[in-house]
């Protein structure tokens, strides 16, 4: 039966008559081609159409309809981003994560260009604060074996004395316990140890800067490269354009090398090498970027009075400072071409470190200077007299001096506007930099004296010789610690001037509002420790519960897996909190959430004095005379990457 093609209306569409096709042998369907032209078929109605082409592909043989499938497949695929002018496909793209952006690479050809644009993952690292930066490749860092050495405790000349001994003091071996004996003979008024000197005010040091040569190869044997790049022998090849995508893959895989405890340890000194190194306890140290070279040095300073330079590409000292402290060495700060150093000796001394020149010693503290913090406006100082003090900056003329600590003031860190300190009392103050005004108090902060702070407001971050931290949000009261004891009626608020902080604070949204952020997480017991885990954006969170403190804040715990001594140094980050204790061990924590990402172990045979970090590496030291690398970059090229 011949298939009917109506004639075409011009108040109607033409239909294609197929109800009878079907019927029609095989015979018929090239018959059927050539009486239906392409322009009848386009010409007809639409379910027509349809219907006619169900019909004669149902007549097919099932390997031929295999064919005609893969025929008709890019048909049926339309990239409407494709056919978008690139500029509104980017915007499009410009709103998807970076894990979509990957996914798009493998869609087709057009998104690959597309999800490949600088731009987009320039914008990316721009929310993350990621710069490029214009260095030639590192070496890698090469491993050193740690030979294991046993260590008399000797006093920490770093810390101050508390407002109750009983409550400072842990006696849990014969070693602790004859720690405790020398540290009461040595200061009977202090829960811990004091080593002051008595320096006359009235000496004046001479400059003894030195620069140390390098050393053959025969006379330092292998050496470390870590990776911090190093600026010599730099030429235009070891430059290369700016690959934003790269830098931001480059930047995840750091972070998942710190949540996967993925390092490489390696000690820049240990007990007599290299030459040149110190020669004893190591209480302090920092990272320091050049600002002219972008090249990366470290600052120690040790009980043997002096301020090292070290280069960390070779593992080599650069610079000896010495000759201005009579006494221990216990807190530096670099910052845009100055360091200042503290010490027991009441001294706090500044440097001009591009002209290699002292520039001026401060003698006003009545006791060992504990921690000495500056930036471009105030330098501030904080001391065993219980006292900190703010001065102008650079010429260091005295502005404060803030006396409301009833113990020794352990640390201090600082912001534009304000000034934090940690004090033995138990209690952190909050002051108001440009007035010397006290803010806030925020008593019984921890349990025991605080030993260590830092401020990255709104946050603020303490260790204590509580065994633990805290990390809480000054403008809201919410955070996390670390202790399940916690005093539900701790940061009251209590204080002469408790009014509500500048929101200006809170405007990173460092640590999120929403009081149930951790839900919904399925938690198990760890094996290690029998506290609860759970997972949290794929990383371990170990034991956390969250409860209301007594003045509503919000507080999120952590159940054991913590420190076994006394939290003496600790950093804040963007991502992580890194914490070093007295019980041998560092530990690596989710800023946000609280989470023990890394239990880091066996690098120090001593207690661990200071730590600090950067996207690559931990540093830390000790009294142990070392001086450790934990480089988590290894096997990786980071020489475009801002460390800090």
């Amino acid at each position: 039966m011949p298939v009917a093609i109506q004639p075409v209306r011009h108040d109607t569409k033409p239909s294609i008559q197929a109800t009878d096709l079907s019927l029609l042998p095989s015979s018929h369907f090239k018959r059927l081609r050539m009486s239906v032209t392409m322009d009848d078929l386009a010409a007809a109605a639409t379910d027509d159409v349809e219907e006619l082409a169900w019909k004669l592909l149902s007549k097919l043989p099932r390997a031929r309809l295999a064919a005609v499938q893969r025929r008709i497949h890019p048909l049926l695929q339309f990239d409407v981003v494709g056919t978008l002018p690139i500029e509104l496909a980017l915007q499009i793209f410009s709103h998807l994560t970076y894990q979509t952006l990957l996914t798009c690479n493998l869609v087709s050809k057009r998104w690959r260009t597309l999800a490949n644009d600088q731009a987009l993952w320039k914008e990316l690292c721009q929310t993350h604060r990621w710069a490029w930066r214009r260095v030639h490749r590192p070496q890698p860092l090469d491993h050193l074996p740690l030979p294991d050495r046993e260590w008399d405790h000797s006093d920490d000349e770093g810390m101050g004395d508390s407002d109750s001994d009983s409550e400072d003091h842990y006696i849990n071996s014969i070693d602790d316990a004859k720690v405790e004996l020398s540290m009461m003979y040595a200061e009977l008024d202090s829960g811990f140890a004091s080593s002051s000197t008595s320096v006359n005010q009235n000496s004046t040091p001479s400059i003894a800067v030195t620069k140390v040569a390098p050393k053959s190869s025969a006379h330092l044997g292998k050496q470390s490269r870590h990776s911090a790049p190093s600026i010599f022998g730099v030429t235009p090849d070891s430059f290369r354009k700016p690959d934003f995508k790269l830098l931001h893959q480059t930047h995840i895989r750091l972070r998942n090398r710190f949540i996967s405890s993925s390092y490489r340890l390696s000690p820049l000194q240990t007990r007599g090498t290299p030459l040149g190194g110190h020669t004893n306890t190591i209480y302090c140290l920092q990272l320091y970027t050049e600002p002219e070279t972008g090249r990366q040095l470290l600052f120690t300073g040790s009980r043997d009075k002096t301020v090292r330079q070290w280069c960390l590409t070779s593992s080599r000292v650069e610079r000896v400072i010495s000759g201005f402290h009579t006494s221990s060495v216990l807190s530096l700060c670099a910052h845009n071409g100055y360091l200042a150093s503290a010490g027991s000796d009441r001294r706090v001394v500044l440097w001009d470190l591009k002209n290699n020149r002292h520039l001026k010693t401060i003698c006003d503290h009545e006791d060992s200077v504990l921690c000495v913090r500056f930036d471009n406006q105030q330098l501030v100082s904080c001391s065993k007299d219980r006292t900190v003090r703010s001065y102008s900056f650079p010429d260091l003329k005295l502005r404060f001096v803030l006396d409301e600590h009833r113990a020794a003031v352990n640390a201090v860190s600082i912001s534009d506007s304000y000034i934090v300190s940690g004090s033995g009392d138990r209690s952190i103050r909050l002051w108001d930099s440009k007035t010397g005004k006290l803010l806030r108090t925020f008593d019984n902060h921890h349990s025991r004296g605080i030993a260590s702070i830092s401020f990255n407001p709104p946050l603020i971050l303490s260790g204590s010789s509580d065994k633990h931290l805290r990390v809480f949000d000054i403008t809201t009261l919410r955070g996390w610690s670390t202790s399940p004891e916690y005093d539900r009626a701790s940061a009251t608020g209590a204080g002469t001037a408790s009014a509500a902080l500048p929101v200006s604070l809170a405007s990173d949204n460092s640590y999120p509002n929403d009081t149930s952020v951790h839900a919904g997480f399925p938690l198990f017991a760890c094996q290690n420790c029998g506290g609860d885990r759970g997972q949290l954006g794929g990383t371990a969170v170990i034991g956390i519960r969250q409860d209301v403190g007594g003045d509503g804040s919000a507080i999120h715990r952590l159940r054991n897996c913590t420190h076994g001594n006394l939290v003496r140094t600790v950093s804040l980050g963007d991502d992580f909190v890194i914490s070093g204790s007295y019980d041998l061990t560092i530990k690596v924590w989710d800023k946000r959430t609280g989470a023990l990402v890394a239990d880091l172990t066996g690098g120090h045979t001593g207690r661990i004095f200071c730590v600090d970090f950067d996207r690559t590496k931990i540093v830390s030291c000790g009294e142990d005379q070392r001086i450790c690398v934990w480089d988590f970059a290894h096997g990786i090229d980071t020489s475009f990457v801002q460390l800090s």
